[in-house]
């Protein structure tokens, strides 16, 4: 069964999908990580495999960039492929000085003055939260890798390039109440929400607004291990 956007068949995907949104890291993820991957999906050059890890299946697609991306392939994984449950594993940008470059970081709320949820469903909230047992097993895992993970309140943004009179970053930090920024965890969770599914947001920390640091587009690619790691132990046990 193909969706508009998926070319994968009926039952391609896992129940568990971890979820980049830069396909070369789905596929480094999935060349590096499982066993025997498959590539069961290119449209439009998102990648999509599925393979096995510690002898289950799991599967990394990629998202794109953005709320409308994401909301594209969550929806159709969730609704039409059967999967239940979507770990984004994700890069952000840190809006506090306790929140540093390579942390990593669980999302516990996404707040957004986005649309989306409004237009897709109805929803006016600003603020969408995670799957608390689902958060609760990615923390459980974290304590057991004996993985530092940071909570955080995740500023979901529809703009990259803001203009410089909707306010500094340090006013969208106030305003919204977050901790760091990126653009995908708000239609996510919300999709999860609608469709009675689960979602969580790993985030690894790839530059600061506050110290200026930043990580290269290539080593976001491929050096986001740690957050890896701790997603695909935790998919194992689902």
């Amino acid at each position: 069964m193909a969706t508009p956007h998926i070319s994968a068949p009926e039952g391609a995907f896992a129940k568990t999908v971890l979820m980049p949104g830069d396909p070369l890291r789905a596929k480094f993820i999935a060349e590096t990580f499982l066993i025997n991957p498959q590539l069961i999906t290119s449209v439009r050059n998102v990648l999509g495999y599925t393979g096995t890890y510690k002898g289950k299946p799991i599967s990394v697609m990629a998202s794109g960039m953005g709320m409308p991306s994401i909301g594209i392939y969550s929806y159709e994984l969730f609704k039409f492929y059967g999967v239940e449950n979507i770990i984004r594993i994700g890069s952000a940008g840190s809006y506090r000085d306790w929140l540093n470059v390579m942390d990593v970081t669980l999302a516990k709320s996404a707040v957004s003055n986005s649309t989306f949820a409004k237009v897709q469903g109805g929803v006016t909230d600003s603020c969408i939260k995670p799957d608390a047992a689902l958060n609760a097993a990615i923390q459980q895992k974290a304590k057991e890798l004996n993985i530092e993970l940071k909570m955080s309140v995740v500023h979901s943004s529809d703009v990259f390039y803001a203009d410089p009179s909707q306010g500094s970053w340090q006013d969208i930090a106030e305003r919204t109440g977050s901790d760091c920024v990126e653009m995908e965890s708000f239609a996510l969770f919300h999709n999860a929400n609608m469709l009675s599914k689960r979602a969580a947001c790993l985030l690894t920390i790839s530059d600061s607004f506050v110290s200026h640091v930043e990580l290269t587009s290539e080593e976001r690619q491929k050096s986001f291990t740690e957050m890896m790691k701790l997603a695909l132990e935790t998919a194992i046990e689902l």
